[in-house]
């Protein structure tokens, strides 16, 4: 019998050509996906350089506190007031102490003591208490009078860093030439596919979780430059139920509920002119945010179906995605305003392949991405951590 270069069972001519019966499809069971970037979407520009820097700026504050333990004569009649810091303030101000309806007019500023003319325009006498919030309602002029002292605010210059992120690969040249199964016409391809589907994972990972190094984190030859993420970031509203931590109205206890998070949204919109727009949570607490409306839902007799999820989350400070994020930290749920959040490429090094000489008979090469976060405005955002698990 001639060589035909095929296998079959025997060497009966008009046998079938022996396969394998495998499907078209490789199933992949190791998680890969990543909801936020995804919902984040690509940036619009790239980073340029391997310090990635922006500007943030704040107007003059018009709120602040009283810092003073006694009053002379009373807190009722005082006139001289010590608040936390007295730049803020002008003659001519009006002022509200937080919970009274009592108005104080400032007539003199010196260095953190203001002196004020009490129940200003007949209001109601009120009690002035250390730490109390004073809100500036806004300055009289005198007509014809000079400018009044320069207020200003300096801008501020951020930072981040790029990270690099590596994968290698590597195909024998019989491996390449090896017919393929389960739908794979090329492994160089296919590995690639792989090696880039674990780099996004570790992206979305780092954009979470990465903490840059605390010394030299522009990196060196022998220092490994790493990006801070969203979690390190955030550093004005950490709020951490059962502590004290979470704002007056949250309620009491760790457990995850509605109540926490519309208190910590408020106390996020009341310090910024920001709406919260993402909530970012792992599987435990997704199901909590689910609780929200357990009390609520209703089900016919017909009905057929449980539906027991919220993807979006709706309240007086912000109207919400809940995205579920494999990578959060179980006892974390993040708040953010995805608008002032971006990842960017450096210049030129988003996801790609590079060849590389081979040493042998295989064809190998990298997979390389340098990606950074830009998170403007940590204050902003928030975070509530500390929740129960179980």
């Amino acid at each position: 019998m001639p060589f035909t270069g095929k296998a079959t069972f025997s060497a009966a001519a008009d046998l079938p050509e022996l396969v394998e019966d495998v499907a078209d499809i490789i199933s992949l069971v190791s998680p890969w996906e990543t909801p936020l970037l995804d919902h984040l979407g690509d940036a619009n520009r790239a980073a340029t350089s391997t310090i990635h820097e922006w500007v943030e700026d704040t107007l003059v504050p018009n709120t602040d506190s009283v810092n003073q333990t006694s009053f002379t004569p009373d807190a009722q009649n005082a006139t001289a007031i010590t608040v936390a810091t007295g730049s803020r303030f002008r003659p001519g101000d009006q002022v509200r102490p937080e919970g009274l309806r009592e108005i104080l007019l400032v007539t003199a500023v010196a260095a953190n003591v203001l002196t004020v003319t009490r129940r200003y325009g007949g209001t109601p006498t009120g009690t002035l208490a250390n730490a109390m919030k004073l809100t500036i309602i806004g300055n009289a002029a005198i007509e014809g009078d000079d400018r009044p002292a320069t207020q200003y605010t300096n801008r501020a210059r951020k930072r981040n860093y790029t990270q690099i992120f590596t994968a290698a690969i590597e195909v024998s040249g019989s491996m390449q030439a090896a017919r393929k199964v389960a739908g794979v016409a090329d492994e160089v391809d296919y590995q690639k596919q792989e090696r880039f589907r674990e780099l996004l994972r570790d992206l979305e990972n780092s954009v979470i979780n990465g903490v840059a190094a605390a010394a030299n984190p522009q990196g060196a030859s022998n220092i490994r430059r790493t990006m801070n993420g969203i979690i390190p970031s955030i550093l004005t509203h950490q709020f951490v139920p059962g502590v004290g931590a979470i704002p007056s109205g949250g309620g009491s206890g760790n457990t995850l509920n509605e109540n926490v998070v519309n208190t910590c949204m408020r106390t996020i919109w009341e310090q910024s002119s920001t709406r919260i727009d993402t909530i970012v949570c792992a599987g435990f607490q997704k199901r909590k945010v689910n609780e929200f409306l357990s009390a609520a839902r209703l089900f016919r007799p017909e009905d057929d179906r449980f539906l027991n999820r919220v993807s979006t989350y709706e309240s007086d400070f912000g109207l919400c995605r809940v995205l579920m994020c494999r990578w959060m930290p179980a006892d974390t749920i993040l708040l953010l305003d995805s608008a002032r959040i971006n990842v960017l490429p450096m210049a030129g090094r988003s996801f790609q392949f590079k060849p590389l000489a081979s040493t042998g008979d295989n064809t190998t090469g990298m997979a390389l991405g340098e990606y950074t976060l830009e998170f403007m405005n940590e204050n902003a955002h928030g975070l509530i951590r500390g929740l129960a698990t179980s």
